[in-house]
């Protein structure tokens, strides 16, 4: 070998093995994070249920440059935005201290970034980058001034009376399904939705006047443009036209549980519009609509049930009978009461009652429970038909419907009070458990399907049977939740602290029964007004019940 390439040899070893020094060298000066805490307390990556001003302790292995630390630990909201954050070194610049220099939202996800722009004072940089999410819980503090009980009553009747109201559909003036349905309007929800324009008069929200206009609105829509089969409406129609809109494929006719819940609200406000002039039109608009419906034609071909399901399309396919213990007792009711397509009591005995299937008589918390699912169901079996059907002193064959509604408010109030699963939040001023929006669609929320979503319809309709605890619920929701569950149009739809969720939404069917329930527990006027239908009490008289008020 030549001299000339023995030193060319020579100094490409030392290059080389130059370079692998410093890459050695570079990769010592590299660091990595040693412990986290977060008010003193260490959990990985993951940490919730804190206080709105954490204190979060980073440890390193090596001193960190002062200078990086606003750029490699990055605090930020849900959404992103920056949160402006307090930095303090401790133990020779290993460990840095971070507080946000502001209290954080109550209920809200937030994330720390540690990332490669965090150098050390040797020029350093983070090793593995890593990413801290934080949750926080209740901020303990009112978020409205306190009011009294009966106040806070009315201001939340009000509020709620908005979705009616103030969001009711511009052509038909009935209910909008929920906020996001543009021309989708709902038979039930409108049903609650006059009934709440009822109470909204005798509270003074609207005139009596302002109150017959409106009523007197949906009628005429009702009666002139919305499709009907065999005088029942669909579940839903399109607000402009009055065609129907489909709930599904095959439910794009006659829905005879949704036309109950409607006709329950129209007989209530033909018994409150008592006068002469426009009011005796209004009640011989909706005597019309009330005598249209065949009930008995929904026995299908005279059977004994009632079916809930007809179309024009696809006929009985739906195929499914009303039977309880559910929403629907309003539904058998009502077709007893017809003076023109009544049923028998043999259909109620067994289409409803299903030859006494319905029965339970299991105790669940202590409370004895007379009829329906495990543990009770959703809370909405014992509001929907009640908002006419006064429960109090109520019985037939089958139960005290008192004693039933009284005791499934319970169970749901102790279930949540309870929490067996453990979910962050529930107790006894946080309970609640009924169908509404879920963190992934829509629910219903009962103790045996239960995923930590409480509805504020849920405890706030069951004023009548659990009162205590349901203004216990209602202070809660106000006061303590009010910066993320209280809107324009009342209490949003459901939320979760576990997560924590807040829906957005508002539902006819849920805003209705708070309105409407709670005016039950105050005055029990809407109950006085549809109990006081003569056809109702020579119907309910046929199946059976009994009750002071027939």
């Amino acid at each position: 070998m030549n001299k000339p390439v023995i030193i060319f040899f020579l100094v490409f070893l030392i290059f080389v093995s130059c370079k692998k020094d410093k890459e050695v060298e570079q990769y010592a000066e590299d660091f990595n994070y040693t412990a986290i805490s977060v008010n003193g307390a260490s959990n990985g990556f993951n940490y919730s249920n804190l206080t709105g001003s954490p204190v979060i302790r980073l440890a390193f292995s090596a001193p960190l440059a002062k200078g990086s630390l606003s750029s490699g630990i990055v605090f930020k909201d849900n959404q992103g935005k920056l949160i402006e954050v307090d930095y303090s070194l401790e133990e020779g610049n290993r460990i840095v201290v971070l507080k946000a220099a502001k209290s954080l939202f109550s209920f809200s996800k937030y994330t720390i970034e540690a990332g490669d722009k965090l150098m050390s004072e040797a020029g350093g940089r983070l090793r593995t980058p890593f990413t801290l999410t934080l949750v926080t819980s209740l901020d303990p503090a009112d978020k409205f001034p306190r009011i009294s009980d009966e106040e806070l009553l009315t201001l939340v009747q009000r509020q709620t009376f908005k979705y009616f109201w103030d969001f009711g559909h511009p052509v038909s003036g009935m209910a909008r399904e929920r906020d996001s349905s543009g021309d989708i309007v709902t038979t039930g929800g409108t049903g609650f939705g006059v009934m709440a324009i009822i109470t909204a008069i005798h509270r003074g929200f609207v005139t009596r006047e302002e109150g017959l206009a409106r009523i007197q609105k949906i009628t005429t829509f009702l009666k002139n443009k919305a499709q009907r089969f065999h005088g029942a409406f669909p579940h839903w129609l399109n607000g402009n036209t009055g065609a129907v809109q489909p709930f599904s494929t095959k439910d794009n006719g006659a829905d005879l549980v949704e036309t109950s819940l409607l006709m329950q609200g129209l007989l209530t406000a033909r018994q409150y519009f008592n006068g002469a002039g426009q009011e005796a039109d209004l009640r011989n608009d909706i005597n019309n609509l009330w005598n249209a419906v065949e009930w008995s034609w929904f026995r299908k071909d005279n059977g004994n049930a009632l079916y809930w399901h007809w179309s024009p399309d696809y006929n009985w396919d739906m195929n499914l009978p009303v039977r309880g213990w559910n929403e629907a007792l309003i539904t058998y009711v009502l077709a007893a009461s017809s003076s023109s397509h009544a049923i028998p009591k043999s259909v109620y005995e067994n289409g409803w009652a299903n030859n006494s299937s319905f029965r339970n008589g299991n105790t669940y918390f202590g409370v004895q429970l007379p009829l329906g699912p495990a543990m009770g169901g959703p809370l909405f079996f014992s509001h929907y038909s009640f908002m006419g059907i006064n429960p109090l002193g109520l019985s037939d064959t089958y139960a005290n419907y008192e004693t039933q509604n009284k005791a499934h408010a319970q169970i749901n109030y102790q279930y949540c009070k309870s929490n067996p699963k453990g979910f962050y939040g529930y107790g006894p001023d946080c309970w609640g458990l009924t169908a509404s929006d879920d963190i992934n669609g829509y629910k219903a929320h009962e103790p045996t399907n239960d995923n930590g979503v409480i509805s504020p319809t849920a405890a706030l309709s069951s004023f009548p049977y659990t009162p205590e605890e349901s203004m216990k619920a209602l202070k809660f929701f106000y006061y303590k939740l009010g910066d993320k569950v209280w809107k324009e149009y009342g209490f949003v739809d459901a939320f979760s602290l576990h997560e924590p969720w807040f829906a957005s939404s508002f539902l006819a069917i849920d805003q209705g029964p708070i309105i409407v329930m709670i005016e039950n527990y105050r005055s029990g006027l809407l109950w006085n007004l549809f109990m006081s239908c003569p056809e109702v009490k020579t119907g309910m008289r046929t199946l059976g019940f009994s009750s002071p008020r027939l």
